[in-house]
């Protein structure tokens, strides 16, 4: 498997992106930890800004369980999570949330002779594989959706997440709309009681699973799949049309999305209508406190991510991202005005 990390190893962990066009040596270097949903792009932004500035931070790809957890715990300067925390929840801790991109999840495969696209899979079938119904490649379900795929006699592996991940958050929140059974039996989170299979930390150990079990099926980020040469399947979405995974069809299902009237950009994009959306789609987050007690730390974090809004759209784009539309971007940096420094004053003024 491809490291992603990498390119960003020689700091602690896997360092990673930039922060603050113009900060002081004091906020030369920031921290932050969770989701590994967005890591490819959050890689590719840090490696393209730390060029241009010199500014760098130790990001931990340690999934958003964790990211959530240690910017409560106020270790890192932000935390990253694919699963959005509630209004009530942010106000809880104190905390602002903000989407920096959009992206789609895909089912990866390990069968012999087949190719990546040429399985279909919809959504009452893989819930029923990862409740440990379906234990068979042969079974009638998957012929029935594959009558053209010659499907090898092989037991199904199937490997989750085994930390605390919004992007299983986000899968089996696809599956509890599409199975009542799965939402009875096992529901939606970071963290669920599999009923079956293997797990991987992050998407990296899912990849790693996937790719080595024969007879495998694992959820991942679309760019895990692609820069990993994984097999990833099609998907029939809610309007019963057979899509293969393209950040055309990610954006058909960002389209629906109304973040001006999302309470602390709280949205949840799986299984949106329409003929061309991906059911599998999700936006990403950054967690901040809104009371800072080191105001150029926080302001080099909104640096970064301003300079990502503006500058790295292309770069998402490039890994099957979906960058976040004019607008919302102007409501998010709006939203920036409230993390204030000690004084009560707002830390973001505008690009420096």
């Amino acid at each position: 498997m491809q490291n992603w990390r990498r390119p960003l190893l020689g700091l602690a962990g896997a360092a990673m992106l930039a922060a603050g066009l113009g900060m002081s040596a004091a906020a030369a270097e920031i921290s932050g930890a969770g989701a590994t949903f967005p890591y490819p792009i959050y890689a590719k932004w840090a490696e393209a800004y730390k060029e241009a500035t010199g500014i760098g931070l130790n990001y931990q790809s340690i999934g958003s369980g964790g990211g959530i957890k240690q910017i409560t715990a106020k270790t890192v300067d932000f935390g990253a999570s694919d699963m959005p925390l509630k209004p009530d929840e942010l106000d809880k801790d104190g905390l602002q949330q903000f989407p920096p991109v959009i992206g789609g999840e895909v089912l990866v495969v390990n069968l012999p002779g087949v190719a990546a696209g040429q399985m279909v899979l919809d959504g009452p079938t893989l819930a029923n594989i990862y409740l440990g119904k379906i234990t068979k490649w042969t079974d009638p379900a998957i012929a029935k959706l594959n009558p053209d795929v010659k499907l090898p006699d092989l037991g199904i592996a199937v490997v989750h997440r085994s930390d605390g991940s919004g992007t299983t958050f986000i899968f089996t929140d696809y599956l509890s709309k599409v199975s009542p059974e799965w939402k009875d039996k096992v529901g939606e989170s970071t963290a669920v009681d599999w009923p079956t299979g293997l797990g991987g930390k992050g998407n990296e150990g899912v990849s790693a699973l996937a790719a080595r079990t024969v007879g495998a099926i694992g959820y991942v980020e679309y760019a895990y799949a692609l820069q990993n040469k994984l097999v990833y399947t099609k998907l029939v979405n809610g309007a019963g049309k057979t899509l293969a995974p393209s950040a055309k069809v990610f954006q058909a299902a960002a389209a629906n999305a109304d973040w001006q009237k999302a309470p602390g950009f709280y949205l949840i994009l799986t299984d949106q209508p329409g003929d061309e959306s991906w059911p599998i789609t999700g936006a990403t987050f950054i967690l901040m406190h809104k009371q800072q007690a080191n105001p150029t730390t926080a302001k080099a974090v909104l640096s970064f991510f301003d300079w990502a809004y503006r500058h790295g759209q292309d770069m998402a784009a490039s890994l099957d991202y979906i960058p976040m539309p004019p607008n919302v971007v102007q409501s998010v940096e709006d939203s920036w005005k409230t993390i204030v420094g000690p004084d009560g004053k707002p830390v973001w003024t505008g690009p420096s």
